[in-house]
């Protein structure tokens, strides 16, 4: 049984007492937002709260009472739904192809997509290209630019460079085709990853909301949760205004501030139930590349 010297206790008592100051630091301010949202505002002082002062769910109720919220909640979902497999689909595709050392032209290929990390044309020539296209005012402008992450794509062909080739080999001589290799041998054998860059591209798309200031702002239906947070934030001064034909009650038990905050925990709180499941996954997607040999 291995034991620890001095030097090494010591070594992670430290770790360990950083890693505690990042998470209060890190935790404690929503812990704060939460209990500030479940409490009366009127007995909020300027403090730090540990625990809510007399549950009021008022601010949530007049959230949910709102029908943009709840237009916003339902574009913000299929936003981050189709947007995510669509990314996936397409960026896994274009990481297998770029591994395939037969293809015409590869090391071009390879390089082009690198450049474009690092240079692109600008806010305008983007914005150009989407109205050319036509998805200004559409709510494919979430979905079709973000379809290809050439950072996730990178991460997925490293993947797929550590599998076996003679497992490809084998199953193009029992007759499989470049399609049927994809998905049903390569694609499964790479879900690590896969979760990992659908982290990546779910937490972006659920947390996007300038690609609407651009392209989609004088399009209400369209706008996201995120975007009518932002939104909020900067118009939402009397309680009155919020609530106006939402049939809220209790209204007295609401502020500006406590429908921000509930708002803002809403917006948080879908990302922390799910990170979880997908943590094991995530870490070892990241680790990519890292161990040789």
């Amino acid at each position: 049984m291995y034991k620890q010297s001095s030097g090494d206790r010591i070594f992670d008592s430290i770790n360990i007492a950083i890693m505690a100051v990042v998470f209060i630091v890190m935790a404690f301010p929503f812990l704060h937002l939460i209990n500030y949202s479940l409490s009366n505002p009127s007995l909020v002082s300027g403090r730090f709260l540990f625990l809510p002062k007399q549950v009021n769910l008022d601010s949530y109720k007049a959230i949910f009472a709102n029908g943009d919220v709840l237009h916003g909640i339902y574009i913000s979902v299929a936003r981050t739904i189709l947007g995510t497999i669509s990314m996936v689909l397409v960026t896994s595709m274009a990481a297998y192809v770029i591994t395939r050392d037969d293809l015409v032209g590869i090391k071009f290929f390879r390089k082009y997509f690198v450049f474009t990390m690092y240079f692109s044309g600008g806010l305008i020539p983007t914005y150009i290209l989407i109205k050319s296209l036509g998805l200004v005012g559409s709510f494919w402008v979430y979905i079709i630019p973000s379809a290809v992450s050439v950072f996730n794509m990178i991460l997925i062909k490293t993947y797929i460079e550590g599998i076996p080739k003679e497992l490809e080999e084998s199953a193009l001589m029992d007759g499989a085709n470049d399609a049927y290799l994809f998905l049903k041998i390569i694609l499964p054998i790479c879900i690590p990853v896969i979760a990992a860059v659908s982290l990546f591209a779910g937490i972006g798309q659920w947390n996007s909301f300038i690609d609407t200031q651009f392209y989609n702002a004088m399009n209400p239906d369209l706008f996201p949760l995120q975007y009518i947070l932002y939104n909020s934030f900067q118009s939402i001064t009397s309680v009155e205004q919020f609530t106006m034909g939402t049939g809220a009650a209790n209204t007295q038990l609401l502020t500006p501030q406590s429908l921000k905050i509930a708002m803002t925990v809403i917006t948080v709180l879908p990302i922390m139930v799910v990170y979880p499941f997908l943590q094991r996954f995530f870490m070892k997607g990241l680790l990519i590349g890292s161990v040789k040999g």
